[in-house]
């Protein structure tokens, strides 16, 4: 008997989950409709992965909380053949102190002179020398709070007559615009919701309690506007990205409440599921994060950036896991697959060989230390090639070899963890190790999959996107704000020069990406008139 099976009867079919959900309806609110809706939806998925022959309660851990670490000092105890040599001195780790005044780029600076001294006077304390200037000033951090979303209410004084009754109002100031919202308001909305994923309810409850009142549906309103205004750059940037020598790819599911009713009202689907795909087109220059919502496959979405490709450039690397929905199905790529993925085989089953998968994860442990040393030298693609054929060739030529062996041996079962997880690597060693033949080769996904989080996020705070177009609002906004993130540009303040200069974003686009914009906003501004007094 499956271990699922004291639990069937909680499993519903879909018009019986359908009929449950409109009996509950009208008695609760619709944010808890929306988490019982996503618990019928996620509990038959649960109970799958219940029964599965190769489910340990280790394993069904991980897969609902999430592993909290993969090291090997973790998932392995060390091994008795360590020797001190081999100890790595656990120094303190730079950057994780407080933050220096140059951190705080988006902070309102203010000089302030010295009330008494001037540069050229002569030195109060020795009175020979002369003061000068131009020097690193000192500097004090103040910070202060606000509500994410202010509001100033201007009261223009009226006077009437006394004797006829008319009405004189002031005039309203200038700061007072024309619309109520300024383009920043759905800006910062943005990037709240799709960035750090604030759903818009939870930021109408916040707004409320302090006293600036902004409902949900206006929030809603402004981000959709602000998305259409900036689709442009969007456009450019993935045209920008087809170019790039190296491409990641990966996708995460999604649930899109209109995508799900239209594939329940198919007789027959073709396909059920519903995904977010991250896309990083990685360049020396230039790194460009891509989002894109619906029932396509990574691969597929892959394709459609790749129509842009110059067919004059060769083809680009790309870095995925595996799986087959990845790859392509019309561009052609060069694939390396995920070495994190191959590693993470034997991470599963490390409880249960873990000499076997000790020694597999030291042997990868070296192969990152040697990347991690190519980095901090600031190596380019050609001398980080030379250093792992060097350095980490050796090591994977031995690790393969204990591979081989291992799958001769009888003692490992071949539909065993361990067994499993040897085939995949023997099978995809060309993949795996593409950083050993190819300039710039990344060893893993795990850059893809740190932008996928943005969605993940999105999905576990708001727990789904009501439309398409919803999704289309949240793939803009996401792309952008990743791409801000990997260019170290501020996103509030590259969409917010976005939405202020629509007309000429939407003539030019290429010239308003996040790493260029500022030199676009530099060429708007008139030059200082000279007095020819």
């Amino acid at each position: 008997m499956k271990a699922s099976a004291p639990y069937a009867w909680l499993v519903l079919a879909e018009g019986e989950r359908h009929a449950f959900l409109e009996g509950v309806r009208p008695g609760i609110t619709p944010e808890q409709l929306a988490r019982i809706t996503a618990m019928t939806e996620a509990f038959p998925e649960l109970l799958a992965l219940m029964d599965r022959r190769d489910l340990s309660v280790a394993r069904l851990r991980k897969l609902a909380f999430g592993a909290p670490t993969e090291k090997t000092a973790t998932v392995c105890a060390p091994s008795q053949e360590a020797t001190v040599g081999d100890a790595r001195p656990q120094g303190r780790r730079r950057g994780h102190g407080r933050h220096g005044q140059q951190a705080y780029t988006g902070a309102r600076r203010v000089a302030v002179s010295h009330p008494t001294l001037r540069p050229g006077q002569p030195c109060p304390d020795c009175q020979r020398g002369k003061l000068r200037g131009q020097l690193k000033p000192a500097t004090a951090i103040r910070l202060e709070a606000q509500p994410p979303i202010t509001a100033t209410v201007h009261e223009m004084e009226v006077l009437r007559c006394a004797l006829c009754g008319k009405t004189f109002t002031a005039p309203t100031p200038p700061e007072a615009g024309t619309q109520k919202h300024d383009p920043s308001v759905g800006v910062m909305v943005g990037l709240l919701r799709y960035g750090s994923g604030m759903p818009f309810y939870r930021l109408a409850q916040w707004q409320r309690s302090l006293g600036v009142p902004l409902p949900a549906s206006t929030q809603w309103e402004l981000a959709d506007e602000v998305a259409r205004q900036v689709e442009p750059a969007v456009d450019a940037l993935a045209q920008h990205a087809a170019q790039a020598p190296t491409l990641h790819n990966d996708d995460t599911t999604m649930r899109v409440s209109q995508l799900r009713r239209q594939i329940q009202a198919e007789e027959k689907p073709a396909r059920t599921g519903i995904f977010t795909t991250g896309l990083v087109a990685q360049s020396p220059e230039h790194p460009i994060a891509l989002f894109v919502t619906g029932r396509q496959h990574a691969g597929e979405n892959l394709d459609d950036v790749l129509q842009h490709r110059d067919k004059e450039r060769p083809p680009p690397l790309q870095m995925c896991d595996g799986l087959a929905r990845n790859e392509p199905k019309v561009g052609t790529t060069t694939l390396a697959w995920c070495l994190a993925h191959g590693r993470r085989g034997f991470v599963d089953v490390a409880a249960d060989f873990p000499e076997q998968c000790r020694y597999v994860l030291e042997r990868v442990r070296e192969v990152y230390r040697v990347d991690a040393q190519a980095k901090e030298k600031g190596l380019s693609s050609a001398e980080r090639l030379r250093l792992h054929q060097t350095q980490s060739q050796p090591v994977m030529e031995a690790l393969h070899a204990w591979l081989e062996e291992q799958r001769r041996d009888p003692r490992v079962e071949p539909n065993s963890g361990l067994g499993e997880a040897i085939e995949y690597m023997l099978d995809h060693w060309v993949e795996l190790t593409r950083f050993l033949d190819q300039p710039g080769a990344p060893l893993d996904n795990n850059l893809c999959e740190r932008m996928l989080k943005t969605a993940i996020l999105h999905r576990k705070n708001s727990l789904s996107y009501k439309t398409q177009r919803g999704a289309k609002v949240g793939d803009i906004f996401m792309s952008l704000i990743q791409t801000c993130r990997l260019n170290r540009a501020n996103p509030f303040d590259y969409v917010l020069a976005l939405v202020r200069h629509t007309a000429e974003v939407k003539a030019n686009p290429r010239a308003w990406l996040p790493w260029n914009y500022r030199d676009a906003l530099a060429a708007l501004t008139p030059p200082p008139s000279v007095d020819s007094g």
